[in-house]
């Protein structure tokens, strides 16, 4: 199950590459250049979210073992 980062980052993803791309077909650089920093921003973030839901799942994979 996906949490609230990973979430988010999609979504800014998804932004970013609709920024890119109208900022390509209007010849907008500002635009495209945006549109790239936000789907860059959206990789980190689905990044830090995987991370932080591995870590919850190791966590409670140990506190499982742990209670047996």
């Amino acid at each position: 199950m996906w949490n609230k980062d990973e979430v988010r980052g999609k979504v800014d993803q998804a932004k970013g590459s609709v920024k890119e791309s109208v900022g390509k077909a209007r010849n907008d650089e500002d635009l495209r250049n945006e549109g790239e920093a936000d789907r860059i921003a959206g990789n980190i973030e689905e990044g830090f979210g995987k991370g932080r839901r591995k870590v919850g799942e190791a966590i409670k994979d140990l506190g499982d073992k742990l209670g047996k």
